[in-house]
């Protein structure tokens, strides 16, 4: 038998979902197509969640004959509908005061009406807000007990899990919902065109996944087409590394070219354009070029007749000296409006050889040339560009008429940009350059490999970029959205550990704790038993963090989390204030809802139960500004101390984890394993800390006042000659060094408040010494 529902569903069924689980009687299938929670009885499908939870109950002998059975399902589903505070209130004291003198609502053992009544309960967030307020004891201890049942947890799970897989399909269905022009299902083609000259980072990766998505949507191709007209900056091995960054992100194409594949059509297309008339080689330097097209001023070479542009052309083909003065421009307009109809140039000369066609050719065709030949001549029917092209789409479609090519269609979308990020690929090999990161991996950098190196996951990347639509503003985005959508994919499934930090670790006592070390087994994660078990050890001498004790008071009781509750008897200090030792007594007896601190901790390391020893690492951004302004200078704006450190101590479960695993250090916050550095006792095992979208996390740690600004650098000599690059590895600062803006005291600096007449208790200042 099976249970068919939508994880959308609204209100969701928890009852029947929690009933199937329980009662072994129905698996669970979410398909977000159902419009409805389905029973499947062996052929016979019941419909609805009332009728489903009485079949469930039947079938399991969980069903009642009481006579109180009935009204206290009515009540309890008149709980999940009511709305106003005095309903609620009413219902949560009606059965409070039933389970006063109860385990269970109707007779001695869980039955439907227990499951009915939580489900209420989970249905109304009203209710379950005012039921949380220590009011409703009795109800609380049911919900409870239900809510942590094993089978309970395992459906809450699955519907977790199926809800994050359902938010990217509905949010890309609602933003995509107009589709692609004139496309037709089973005959759309997109395609993907990267330059090899370097890593795909974040900003490729939103059209590397628009491009297969609608490849996908439409039934249709997706073409991987590498851009390789550049041989100056271009690398066989930034091809390999591309095709690796696209099967990180789950992006594969249906096939792989280049545009050099085309090299001789292109070449002979250009000679068509020059007959035509269309086109036109020019000798004009760069900057006077540039300036004419900017006046709306026409070439000298102009009207240069057909001759003696092929001419040159055929000079530039053979990479002479003379050749390599020349360009090809196409004739398209002198004063055009649009710039960038200005005469465009369309080829030039490179002498440099290719690294896919050695020494074969010395002219090369620009992107706006080859862009729109190729896309024809390869079958592409929707070129998806970032609108940052929208000037040049004209360029695009007169390339195709004037050659009489097949046409196609262009989807403009916003290019993504974040602040304080680089996404140009010359500054980013000027960081790797500088030795001011380690690689093109490095979690600092904005790489593909990089992001998902900091613990980025592929579900949350794709959920984020569909969920842009077809917008077409351009503006500079916060990460905290995309780290927060990261945070819902991983917390469901990321396992549970401690660790804490090594600087200033304080001894426990526990004056009643296990005279011989006890091992018990746990979930790695409370609310998915999937996630699996871990082993924790639990001793009379335990390690805490030095924060956590310096903010003990004497008889405090506190919380040992995964143990129970301690008080607090004693505690030893140094001159320094540093605590240096505690005692404490067992109260297992306490409850853990009235204590403040919830303390991690570690049992005190023997050779039969070592402790671990971690580094854990965080990350600042690399630049100082925000966003950087095309007169900005690099250097200037490079963050002094991006990296850092802190050694601790973690459970000797982690030694369990592969590189790339995500957890979760409790009360630390979400963790990346990176591998292990050092041999034998010097051995560590490094974890990067996954930012959360809380703005704390994402804040630029960097202190301004610390760093000159290009003003105060040139005032001091500090040009240009006198930069020296940043060291590549980076400590944790010993202090933050903050410095403060210096503020005028509210009261003016003259007040005397000694003898003002009021009578107060006096106290010392605490900022004297």
């Amino acid at each position: 038998m099976s249970l068919t529902l939508s994880s959308s569903l609204s209100p969701f069924p928890y009852a029947a979902a929690a009933l199937a689980v329980y009662t072994k009687q129905a698996g669970l299938i979410f398909d977000d197509a159902a419009a409805d929670v389905a029973l499947d009885l062996s052929g016979t499908v019941i419909s609805g969640e009332e009728q489903i939870v009485e079949e469930l109950a039947k079938f399991s002998g969980l069903s009642s004959d009481s006579t109180t059975t009935p009204p206290l399902i009515l009540s309890a589903r008149a709980l999940a509908r009511a709305t106003t505070p005095p309903e609620v209130v009413v219902a949560l004291e009606e059965f409070d005061n039933r389970l006063a003198y109860r385990t269970f609502l109707v007779g001695h053992e869980i039955g439907t009406t227990d499951f009915v009544l939580w489900a209420a309960l989970k249905t109304n967030l009203k209710a379950i807000g005012l039921s949380k307020g220590g009011q409703y004891p009795h109800l609380q201890r049911l919900f409870t007990y239900i809510d942590t049942l094993p089978t309970t947890q395992n459906a809450l799970s699955a519907l977790a899990q199926s809800k994050s897989k359902a938010r990217s399909s509905n949010k890309t269905a609602a933003s995509f919902a107009l589709g692609l022009q004139g496309a037709k299902e089973g005959e759309v083609v997109t395609r993907f065109p990267p330059e090899p000259s370097g890593y795909l980072h974040i900003g490729h990766t939103k059209a590397a996944i628009l491009n297969q998505y609608f490849a996908k949507m439409y039934k249709g191709k997706l073409l991987i087409r590498f851009d390789d007209t550049n041989p100056t900056k271009e690398r066989s091995e930034f091809e390999e590394t591309i095709l690796e960054d696209l099967s990180l992100l789950e992006i594969h194409g249906d096939k792989i070219s280049h545009t050099s594949d085309h090299f001789d059509t292109l070449y002979d297309l250009a000679v068509k354009l020059i007959k035509l008339g269309k086109a036109y080689a020019d000798d004009t330097e760069q900057m006077q070029m540039r300036e004419e097209r900017m006046n709306g001023i026409a070439s000298r070479r102009r009207d240069n007749s057909v001759e003696e542009n092929l001419k040159h052309f055929e000079e530039m083909r053979l990479g002479t000296e003379d050749g390599l003065k020349w360009c090809i421009r196409a004739k398209m307009s002198v004063d055009n409006p649009n710039k960038a109809m200005r005469d465009p140039v369309i080829y030039r000369c490179n002498v440099m050889p290719h690294h896919r066609t050695g020494e074969k050719w010395k002219v090369y065709p620009t992107y706006d040339f080859a862009c729109p030949v190729v896309d024809s001549i390869e079958g592409v029917t929707h070129a998806l560009r970032t609108n940052e092209y929208r000037d040049r789409n004209p360029q695009y479609f007169w390339m195709i008429e004037v050659l009489d090519l097949r046409p196609v269609n262009i989807w403009d979308f916003s290019r993504l940009n974040f602040i304080y990020t680089l996404l140009s690929k010359r500054k980013l090999h000027w960081f790797v350059d500088n030795d001011l990161v380690r690689g093109w991996d490095d979690p600092r950098f904005p790489t593909v490999r990089g992001i998902l190196r900091r613990g980025m996951t592929v579900q949350a990347l794709k959920e984020f970029m569909l969920s842009q639509g077809p917008s077409q503003a351009i503006v500079s985005l916060e990460w905290d959205s995309l780290w927060n959508l990261n945070k819902k994919v991983i917390d469901p499934i990321a396992p549970r550990f401690w660790a804490i930090s090594k600087d200033k670790l304080v001894p426990v006592t526990i004056k009643d704790g296990p005279s011989a070390p006890e091992i018990k087994t746990l979930p790695r994660h409370k609310k998915n038993p999937k996630v699996g078990e871990k082993k924790t050890v639990y001793t009379s001498t335990i390690l805490l963090e030095q924060e956590d004790a310096a903010s003990f008071e004497d008889q405090e009781e506190i919380t040992l989390m995964d143990w129970g509750n301690a008080v607090v008897r004693s505690k030893t200090a140094d001159p320094d204030g540093v605590v240096t030792a505690i005692e404490m007594d067992l109260n297992l007896d306490g409850d853990f809802r009235k204590t403040k601190k919830k303390i991690t901790w570690l049992a005190q390391p023997t050779a039969e139960h070592p402790l671990v020893d971690v580094t854990l690492l965080d990350y600042d951004y690399i630049i100082t500004k925000k966003k950087l302004e095309e007169d900005d200078e690099l250097e200037d704006f490079v963050s002094p101390v991006t990296e850092f450190r802190s050694e601790a101590y973690a459970d000797a479960n982690v030694k369990e984890l592969k590189k790339g695993d995500i957890i979760q250090f409790e009360r630390k916050g979400y963790y990346i394993f990176d591998g292990t550095t050092g041999e034998g006792d010097a051995l560590r095992l490094e974890f990067i800390h996954i930012p959360d979208g809380k703005q704390a996390s994402l804040a630029s740690k960097h202190v301004p006042s610390e760093t000159p600004t290009p003003k105060e650098k040139s005032a001091k000599g500090g040009g240009k000659k006198d930069k020296q690059p940043q060291p590549k590895k980076t400590a944790t600062p010993a202090s933050t060094g903050l410095s403060m803006y210096k503020v005028d005291q509210v009261y003016g600096e003259d007040l005397d408040f000694e003898n003002d007449g009021i009578k107060m208790y006096k106290v010392d200042n605490v900022y004297e010494a």
